[in-house]
């Protein structure tokens, strides 16, 4: 029975709340991430499990969930590569090949992930931008990396920073060209290609 706290069955209303919206992320990474599925909200909230009353409570539309759906994806390849990077310590190459590598295991073992963030977000017209602002982003992250562990002196910021977005817009070609099988190469070929483009570009 439910009480005025919006406690149910030991559950609170913002913990179940929390809940519904998290399983409507995972389902519309698995409904977009797959090609025999048209994306609607009726097919993302069936493999929910939810009414598709429950859907408004999250998100204002089916384009805001699929952009929510690629911010947390490009913030778990952003915090598991700086990670990574970080535990392997101050070697320039140890710390990219670390990275690369860390990104690389993530769509290996979730292929979901780097189909939706890269390649069939494309398809969404809306979804563009912001696939682009985020590929931005991590370039940009990946200049600051680089300008501190890989630096040349005397090199400009701008030069970086295009050395960045240079790398991360071959990463992504490179990736969907892997994904959508035009490219026969393995995870470990893309590590070894992508670590040597990083530390040729910035040395």
């Amino acid at each position: 029975m439910a009480v005025q706290s919006g406690v149910y069955r030991g559950v609170s209303a913002a913990d179940r709340a929390a809940d519904r919206r998290a399983r409507l992320l995972e389902a519309a990474l698995t409904v977009w991430a797959d090609p025999e599925i048209r994306t609607t909200m009726t097919a993302i909230c069936a493999d929910a499990g939810l009414s598709e009353r429950y859907f408004y409570e999250s998100f204002t539309g089916l384009d805001a969930l699929l952009a929510a759906v690629m911010d947390r994806i490009a913030a778990e390849i952003e915090e598991i590569s700086r990670r990574a990077a970080d535990n392997a310590g101050t070697d320039p190459e140890a710390r990219v090949r670390a990275s690369v590598h860390s990104f690389v295991q993530l769509l290996v073992d979730d292929p979901r992930k780097g189909r939706v963030a890269i390649v069939e977000s494309v398809a969404v017209p809306e979804l563009r931008r912001r696939r682009t602002q985020l590929l931005r982003h991590l370039a940009h992250q990946s200049a600051l990396e680089a300008r501190e562990f890989l630096g040349s002196p005397g090199r400009s910021e701008t030069a970086d920073e295009t050395a960045g977005l240079l790398f991360i817009g071959g990463m992504a070609e490179l990736v969907t060209a892997w994904l959508d099988g035009t490219m026969q190469v393995t995870a470990d070929d893309i590590v070894d290609a992508a670590a040597r483009s990083l530390l040729g570009l910035y040395r």
